[in-house]
């Protein structure tokens, strides 16, 4: 199959499936090896952005998805019948930030790290498709187990958790004798 048919069967597949595919399945369906799809794909992601279109293709951990640009919402917005946009407040960009670094992790085990209650923030992560139940824990009372979602890869621009920045273990020290003075100066109070 020449190229340009290639791109087009490949373009078709995404703007379908509406969801990611895995490039071995997107390979299996143009006829092609993983390599080459990858290639091929690749080099579509950088004609769009060349051609500065109001789509692009992301890869998410091996997988593929057709979206729109994010620079785009506000048009979207206008013929959307319920726009909703995340708000992360900090508690929950910090839970986010815990489940992401730490995952699979319980809640009890959030709440620990956190010090408070988390229920609220978990839920509205998963509300917003950034953090999904991953199981149970095979430990008394089997608590569920959470980490992130392809949403959170997708909406923080990365193509997989290895792309995080790394913990600067000199900021977390800091943070724990900020958190430690706190709590002398509430209890002197």
């Amino acid at each position: 199959m020449e190229r340009k048919k290639l791109e087009a069967a490949v373009e078709a597949i995404l703007f379908a499936s509406g969801e990611s595919v895995e490039a071995s399945k997107l390979a299996k369906a143009i006829e092609q090896d993983v390599e080459t799809t990858k290639k091929l794909v690749r080099a579509m992601m950088d004609r769009y952005e060349e051609e500065d279109r109001g789509i692009r293709i992301v890869e998410l951990e091996g997988s593929f998805q057709m979206c729109t640009k994010p620079e785009m919402f506000d048009y979207l917005v206008r013929i959307a019948k319920q726009p909703r946009r995340a708000e992360l407040t900090d508690v929950v960009l910090e839970t986010l930030a815990i489940i992401a670094y730490k995952q699979p992790i319980t809640k009890l085990e959030l709440e620990k790290i956190r010090g408070v209650k988390c229920d609220h923030a978990v839920n509205k992560l998963i509300e917003y498709n950034l953090v999904k139940e991953l199981g149970r824990l095979d430990a008394p009372g089997r608590p569920l187990l959470f980490g992130t979602t392809e949403e959170f890869l997708r909406s923080f621009g990365i193509q997989s958790l290895t792309d995080l920045p790394p913990v600067n273990l000199m900021k977390v020290e800091d943070f724990k004798a900020e958190a430690e003075e706190e709590v002398r100066l509430t209890l002197q109070v």
